[in-house]
């Protein structure tokens, strides 16, 4: 790289050493991944019977992902060669952005179908260790199958980051821009794929079998069983396994971008050094995990991950007056951004102070939302309660109940995460660039809490799968089972719990990278027009305030987007679903034996249906978030895209944390229910609370954790383009003609896209089959 440009500046002896260390922890991380996948592997694998199961889960699980990376490769291809179109200030820097750019996705890749692959070989023994040696062995195996992915998701983020540091010096927040987006971009698709089978699945499954038929879940007579305990591998493994890395390489690329303006070489090393810190207490946490007798398995996870965030904090708060000087005048050869050497204000105050208080901010901003989806999730807690109590009245009563708790729920979220930004906003003082930076930190304190975060989201869709062989397979006792069954429970609140931190991630990560848009589009400006004087300043910054329409019209077309994408994936999963639906009813019908359990299902059929259908329906949110910012951004300009950004973020965040706790809570309303309250299973009661459950399956596992990477993905795309819409907007390189065709073709796909899939079937044929006679609801 130095060759293709001699003005890179690389970082000095102590830090370069820091950079390597840090790289070393992720390769440890990864080691101890490597570790833990053995302590799994090595356990019991139960009955043939079980084995057989879970080997249909297996084979079903790759081959809907060996299919999903042969379509994403040429969204990856296209990309690529897209991002070497993009201007940069060096053609080493542009084509090492898209280099890495496949390195992040690749990485992205790598976590969600090594998570997954793990996940459905761990599920059958967490089943056998229920039965055979009791619930903390099983509850061990389900979490150290979580913590695999966890250093796996650590050790890839801090690796990328850091061998781009060490690699291209002061040039490296640039190339890590290629790196986020490759990582967001490819976890969008593997979020909204994934996320369509597996509640198309779930959806037809409950609907056909339970409520139609009256028969379990899990039951090996229902067709679509295989395919939901698939789904539940591709989507809550693969997907937000994919999800939660790129939200760790995205909070740290926003972070490296602006601590190199506000605290020069050590804030692009200070960022690193944060969730290295929690790479190794993550491990503290793994191991604190460990049940007392008699004790809850949530009580016992949440105590790991207090524990574990409050050793965090206390570490980077250390860190921060070890590493950082007390005065700004101790940093060497900083320089004021353009930001502020434009609109005033100088870096002030003690950047240790800052930056400790930042991270600690971050690591608070997670307890405190753990504990808030928890309350409005956990089926211990009177939100939930309420919910299966509207059982008793019927379906209706119990989806306004459950919109009233999510709708409601976003409020207080949003309030905790609102109050995290705007406090470490804060601490910049005067400083812009700094204030923004206090916001990236804050994000990087939260990163310190990912790797117990990812064990706790990866032990949900492990302990379901597990409930549900042990079901489909008969060989597990009624101790076996039940141990089981409170282990499902638990993971239903750690997956909504690990999605409201999720959530919190991508807005504080899509908040930093807006900032690093507006730092971009000033310094293009500035360099185009030649803007050097506080008056002409003022000028600029007016277009950007929110009573110029154009910034509102972007506001607007925002919070739209994120309405249109979450109409998109949950019409998706409507529409597979339906299909699934179809398909179970007619083996019931035409497949002699079914109910009697002499015939067997014809299980391939529905995972080859929810596998076309939710690779299909992949295409078009995809496009959507690709292509918005650029409509936007060529056709009104960097002040409109900069109101977009800030509609798609408010609107995202209040949207996802909606579908998610709206979501949680259905779900948990209707383990209520089958635990025997309200009637148990086979009410009327339970027949509305599984009516809730397949409402909420594609708001809390499709649209909901799909908007996470949908914001950062707008964002990334908004940041690579900025500097190009600014040149064909004005100065010499004008050109408003191929500015506007750009826009044009973009909107054109878009519509296009929209238009082919809202024309495609709810069924798979014309001839709509007759409901079976053994109809219930």
């Amino acid at each position: 790289m130095s060759g293709l440009n001699p003005a890179v500046v690389h970082l000095s002896g102590s830090n370069f050493v820091l950079v390597l260390v840090v790289a070393l922890i992720a390769l440890a991380a990864l080691g101890l991944g490597a570790m833990f996948r053995s302590e799994v592997l090595a356990a019991g694998e139960g009955t043939d019977n079980m084995k057989n199961i879970a080997q249909a889960v297996q084979e079903g699980a790759n081959a809907y992902l060996a299919r999903q990376f042969r379509t994403l490769a040429i969204f990856a291809a296209v990309a690529f060669l897209l991002l070497l179109a993009l201007p940069a200030d060096d053609i080493g820097v542009r084509i090492f952005r898209s280099v890495f750019f496949l390195v992040g996705a690749g990485f992205s890749a790598a976590v969600g179908y090594l998570g997954m692959s793990l996940a459905v070989r761990a599920n059958l023994r967490v089943a056998a260790a229920a039965e055979e040696t009791g619930r903390e062995p099983a509850m061990r195996i389900g979490f150290r199958t979580g913590a695999t992915v966890g250093m796996l998701t650590v050790g890839l983020g801090l690796l990328g980051a850091s061998v781009v540091v060490i690699a291209f010096g002061d040039e490296a927040p640039e190339v890590l821009e290629g790196f986020g987006f490759g990582a967001a971009l490819l976890a969008m698709f593997m979020r909204v794929g994934g996320g369509i089978f597996t509640k198309a699945a779930d959806v037809g499954a409950d609907l056909v079998g339970k409520v139609e038929n009256n028969i379990p879940e899990d039951d090996p007579r229902n067709a679509a069983t295989i395919a939901d305990n698939v789904g539940d591998n591709v989507g809550d493994c693969a997907g937000m396994a994919a999800d939660l890395f790129e939200s760790y390489a995205v909070t740290l690329v926003a972070a490296l971008i602006l601590g190199s303006q506000a605290f020069g070489e050590k804030g692009l090393v200070f960022p690193l050094l944060v969730p290295a810190i929690g790479a190794l207490t993550a491990v503290l946490g793994i191991y604190l995990c460990k049940p007392r007798t008699g004790e809850n398995g949530l009580t016992t996870i949440n105590r790991a991950f207090y524990i574990s965030a409050a050793v965090s904090a206390v570490a980077c708060v250390l860190l921060a007056f070890i590493y950082l000087p007390t005065s700004f005048g101790d940093f060497e050869g900083l320089r004021s951004s353009t930001l502020d050497r434009l609109f005033g204000g100088d870096n002030t105050g003690n950047p240790a102070l800052i930056a400790a208080v930042a991270v600690v901010i971050g690591i608070v901003m997670a307890a405190a939302i753990l504990a808030l989806t928890g309350y409005f999730t956990g089926t211990e807690y009177r939100p939930v309660k309420d919910v299966g109590r509207t059982s008793l009245t019927g379906a209706a009563t119990v989806i306004l109940s459950g919109l009233s708790v999510g709708f409601e729920s976003a409020v207080y979220t949003t309030l905790v995460i609102g109050a995290a930004v705007f406090g470490a906003f804060l601490l910049g003082g005067a400083s812009l660039t700094l204030s923004l930076f206090a916001v990236a930190l804050a994000g990087s304190g939260l990163l310190t809490t990912v790797g117990v975060i990812v064990a706790m989201d990866t032990f949900g869709p492990v302990s379901d799968n597990a409930q549900g062989i042990a079901e489909m397979s008969g060989d597990v006792s009624e101790n076996g089972a039940q141990i089981l069954t409170e282990l499902d429970a638990v993971g239903n609140t750690t997956k909504a719990i690990t999605k409201g931190i999720a959530i919190a991630t991508a807005v504080l990560a899509a908040t930093a990278l807006f900032g690093s848009y507006a730092t971009s589009v000033i310094d293009k400006l500035t360099e185009v027009a030649g803007t050097t004087n506080a008056q002409d300043a003022n000028q600029l910054l007016l277009k950007f305030f929110v009573f110029n329409p154009s910034v509102l019209v972007g506001v607007l077309l925002g919070a739209a987007a994120v309405f249109l994408f979450s109409g998109l994936a949950i019409n998706a999963v409507g529409r597979a679903a339906g299909a699934v639906v179809y398909e179970v009813r007619r083996q019931f019908r035409e497949i002699p034996g079914i109910m009697e359990g002499t015939g067997r299902p014809e299980y391939g059929r529905v995972v080859d249906i929810v596998t076309r259908d939710s690779l299909r329906e992949l295409v078009t949110p995809g496009i959507l978030a690709v292509l918005a910012p650029i409509a936007v951004g060529f056709g009104l300009g960097v002040t409109a895209l900069a109101g977009f950004l800030a509609g798609a973020i408010g609107t995202g965040t209040l949207m996802a944390v909606f579908l998610a706790n709206s979501g949680g809570a259905w779900d948990n309303a209707k383990k209520l229910v089958e635990d025997g309250n309200h009637g148990g299973k086979g009410s009327e009661a339970h027949a509305a609370t599984v009516i809730g459950d397949t409402v909420g399956d594609p708001f809390k596992d499709t649209a909901g954790p799909a908007i996470n990477p949908l914001i950062k993905v707008m964002n990334l795309v908004s940041l690579l383009v900025a500097s190009a819409v600014v040149s064909l907007t004005i100065g010499s390189d004008k050109n408003d003609g191929l500015r506007i065709l750009i826009a044009v073709v973009a909107a054109l796909i878009i519509a296009v896209a929209v238009f082919i899939s809202k024309r495609r079937s709810v069924i798979i044929s014309d001839d709509e089959p007759a409901a079976p006679a053994t109809t219930t609801a």
